[in-house]
């Protein structure tokens, strides 16, 4: 009789531990794809006040991002889209969305959206 209830300990003990571990999973693919997703908007950025478009993108081992940007010649105003996906067991996707404007050379953010 106490083995049985040994061995239910046992597969108690297991079956929280797979949870505790898919959840450090997920955390980490979050993490990482938001990461890659502000990455992509500062490859976008790169040449924000000389420039009038500009797209990038990058893989490495952890996973991709995708930066674009475009402004307005006469106004200044500019948008910066920028996504990331990480790789590996669990993967997920993040998305950076900047809208601003540029005077002479100050760069201003009106606002920052982070989607998931």
């Amino acid at each position: 009789m106490l083995a049985v209830l040994y061995f239910g300990l046992v597969e108690l003990l297991l079956l929280d531990s797979a949870r505790e571990l898919g959840e450090a999973r997920r955390f980490r693919a979050r993490i990482i794809a938001e990461t890659l997703a502000e990455n992509g908007a500062e490859l976008a950025a790169l040449q924000l006040v000389t420039t009038e478009k500009s797209e990038g993108t990058a893989e490495d081992w952890q996973g991709t991002l995708t930066g674009r940007m475009a402004k307005n010649i006469n106004s200044g105003e500019f948008d910066i889209v920028a996504e990331g996906k990480s790789g590996g067991i669990t993967e997920s996707k993040a998305k950076v969305v900047l809208r601003g404007r540029v005077v002479g050379t100050d760069v201003r953010i009106n606002w920052t959206m982070h989607t998931y």
